[in-house]
């Protein structure tokens, strides 16, 4: 063989595997983004499920509790938000909205002996206590997804394909500020 075509063998060679490589860092990053995107819509089925258990849990509540209107109207406006939210950050306070209004219906329950004991609403209770365990352990599965896809696409060289393909960092799933503090509960009323 000539020593021209050894040559052009070799930086065909190296080619090649540039390109490959690059190929399989492109491939890595789209796989991240689509685990991210599926466990984002995991969190968002979840939600989901409280959402259409809530109804049934607030009718039962309505049954034994008939002036508790504010409550009622904070859980569907609660709900109406989270349906509406679009962005990971939209899904994370529209959620915590509804927490909120959900641990206030909850307070009102403990005034209803007769509600405690409806065998209704203790079964939507477990069903509901069950779906929050759901939607923990897909935002925990979100917010792993979403950890190695930033340090993937934050990694030399993956990081110039990123900003080439337009691979941007994703929003964790972050609690809302007043989640860090415990509610008062009040049994006095």
């Amino acid at each position: 063989m000539k020593k021209g075509t050894i040559i052009l063998l070799v930086i065909i060679g190296i080619v090649l595997v540039i390109v490959f490589s690059l190929a399989g860092t492109y491939n890595g990053m789209v796989a991240s983004s689509e685990t991210v995107q599926q466990s984002f819509a995991d969190v968002q089925a979840d939600l989901q499920r409280r959402n259409d258990l809530i109804p049934n849990l607030v009718a039962t509540v309505k049954g034994f509790a008939t002036h508790e209107e504010e409550i009622y109207t904070s859980i569907a406006d609660a709900r109406s938000k989270l349906m509406g939210a679009g962005s990971m950050q939209e899904v994370a306070q529209a959620d915590s909205e509804l927490s909120s209004a959900l641990s206030r219906l909850l307070v009102v329950v403990e005034n209803y002996p007769e509600l405690k004991a409806n065998q209704n609403f203790l079964d939507l209770q477990t069903q509901l206590e069950g779906t929050e365990n759901r939607i923990k352990v897909s935002r925990q599965r979100y917010n792993e997804a979403v950890r190695q896809y930033n340090g993937r696409i934050r990694r030399f060289p993956s990081n110039l394909l990123a900003g080439m393909f337009g691979f941007d960092k994703m929003d964790y799933f972050e609690a809302e500020q007043s989640a860090q503090s415990a509610p008062t509960v009040d049994f006095s009323k």
